[in-house]
């Protein structure tokens, strides 16, 4: 049997690397891009690499410390001027992002390695998925990885499935993805096109 990790193909196990290629996809050089939830910089730096020279990143955290470990991780790239970090909720999205951007990234929980206190929260989630939308461009993407499996992880999800449902599909697409042969309350993800 062939390992897949010897056949230069992603391994898409759960939902961050779907999301991931889901960002191959939409976002091009000189796109405008938003990271909602910077958390270790992972993916505030696939952004950084995708707009290009001539695009921008957005990234917010509540945490000072993920916003230093996302600013040394694009630092380290040589991307720093393609990313502003901002200390600050999801919620403020609106605050600091004109618009339109091409995609808005949600990873939701805890950040891996840190205070498992501090994690994002149904009410202000809510809040930061409206403004998202506000600022998609049309064919845009909001991408969320859904953890239900720690405390607080199944309202805020069933809080994201009900906006996403709720969506109206003559100017949304809205999608629920993830892996069947996990366990219940394993990650997924949602995806939310905008049309118009």
């Amino acid at each position: 049997m062939t390992d897949i990790s010897s056949l230069s193909m992603p391994a898409l196990r759960g939902p961050v690397p779907l999301s991931h290629l889901f960002l191959h996809d939409f976002v091009r050089d000189g796109h405008t891009a938003v990271d909602a939830t910077c958390g270790n910089g992972h993916d505030t730096l696939l952004l950084a690499r995708l707009v290009g020279a001539d695009g921008s990143v957005f990234g917010f955290d509540i945490q000072q410390q993920a916003l230093i470990e996302t600013g040394r991780r694009v630092a380290e790239a040589k991307l720093s001027n393609r990313v502003t970090l901002l200390l600050a909720g999801h919620e403020n999205l609106a605050v600091h992002v004109t618009g339109p951007v091409q995609v808005v990234l949600f990873n939701l929980g805890y950040c891996p390695g840190g205070d498992r206190s501090i994690m994002t929260r149904p009410e202000t989630t809510a809040i930061a998925l409206e403004q998202a939308l506000h600022l998609l461009a049309p064919g845009g993407i909001v991408l969320v990885t859904v953890y239900p499996g720690h405390n607080g992880g199944d309202e805020e999800g069933l809080a994201v499935e009900n906006w996403a449902a709720g969506l109206d599909s003559r100017t949304c697409y809205s999608w629920r993805m993830g892996q069947t042969n996990v366990k219940p309350g394993a990650p997924y993800l949602l995806l939310v096109q905008k049309i118009l």
